[in-house]
């Protein structure tokens, strides 16, 4: 039933769109971003039950109007042969696997995290140092479990 409903869903947008650019004429609205954050991942991923995805390729004015946007607002992933400019301005950007400080940069994150944690458990109680010393904070001495028992 699910794939029923998605399916006459697509059908009704296509007709809705009918042949035009964009939902609501030649510019495009937050409806036209909504519909096609939907539609996009439908058409262009790799889907382990393809009913949906063959559905939505039938209907070539959903199609085109995915291709559309995609050239027009991504078009370093819509055919184009060059990504955009690295944010740096140094050309092109490092793939991960050549990023010469990719160990460092998981080690530092690997160390963020553990230093958070920690600081997360020592000021929310979960973990207390105590001294060797016996004596407590302002003289008290600290309560051990057999002694919380018999207070009880």
């Amino acid at each position: 039933q699910l794939y029923r409903e998605a399916r006459e869903c697509l059908t009704l947008l296509s007709q809705r769109l009918g042949s035009q650019k964009f939902f609501f004429g030649d510019s495009p609205a937050s409806l036209d971003a909504l519909v096609f954050s939907r539609l996009a991942p439908l058409l262009k991923a790799k889907l382990p039950n393809g009913k949906l995805q063959q559905h939505l390729k039938s209907l070539q004015n959903l199609c085109n109007y995915c291709t559309s946007i995609l050239s027009l607002y991504f078009p370093w992933d819509g055919g184009e042969s060059h990504p955009p400019p690295h944010p740096t301005g140094l050309g092109r950007p490092v793939p991960p696997e050549e990023d010469p400080h990719k160990r460092r940069n998981q080690l530092l994150s690997v160390l963020v995290g553990l230093v958070a944690m920690l600081g997360y458990a020592f000021l929310s109680g979960i973990v207390s140092i105590q001294r060797s010393g016996g004596v407590g904070p302002a003289g008290r001495q600290p309560i051990t479990l057999e002694e919380e028992e018999e207070e009880e």
